[in-house]
């Protein structure tokens, strides 16, 4: 089994490791003690593990740790925190689009990409958006009601 040394930054810390060249970068940022990344289906299908790599939304799981050399990586704890919450939790919060939590951190993690990308999002485009991340607790409607909000409120209340 080959080793490779890496350099990457997560939420704006640096880290340097040697990784087996299997790893995904889910057991790697598991390892280092990021625990807000879920570890969910293993197979892409769930989105629990989502982070964003150089602000585009990817499934951890299915990346192999070693291709993300140089790189900036954002989790849901990079984004904020409970002291100091980005408005995208924030608005999961009003709207009650947190349960059990599990989902949480990959389906914020693939709004902020969406919002990133596309600031005044369709409907269909944020439920396109999100059809990557699976949800057992809430029915999605409240998740889709936070992130409408996100959307109202950057854009000044104008939709398309």
């Amino acid at each position: 089994m080959r080793e490779k040394a890496i350099v990457f930054e997560v939420n704006e810390r640096q880290h340097c490791t040697t990784i087996p060249s299997h790893r995904t970068l889910l057991e790697v940022l598991r390892a280092l003690g990021y625990v807000d990344v879920k570890c969910g289906c293993e197979k892409g299908d769930c989105g629990a593990c989502a982070v964003l790599v150089d602000g585009e939304a990817i499934d951890s799981c299915l990346t192999l740790a070693w291709t993300v050399e140089g790189r900036a990586i954002t989790t849901v704890a990079g984004l904020g925190n409970s002291n100091n919450p980005h408005p995208l939790q924030a608005a999961f919060a009003r709207n009650g689009a947190i349960q059990c939590g599990f989902c949480t951190p990959g389906v914020i993690i693939a709004s902020e990409s969406l919002l990133r990308k596309t600031p005044n999002p369709s409907d269909d485009e944020i439920r396109f958006a999100l059809s990557g991340n699976l949800c057992r607790c809430t029915g999605y409607t409240k998740i889709f009601e936070a992130v409408r909000e996100m959307v109202l409120t950057r854009s000044g209340g104008v939709l398309r």
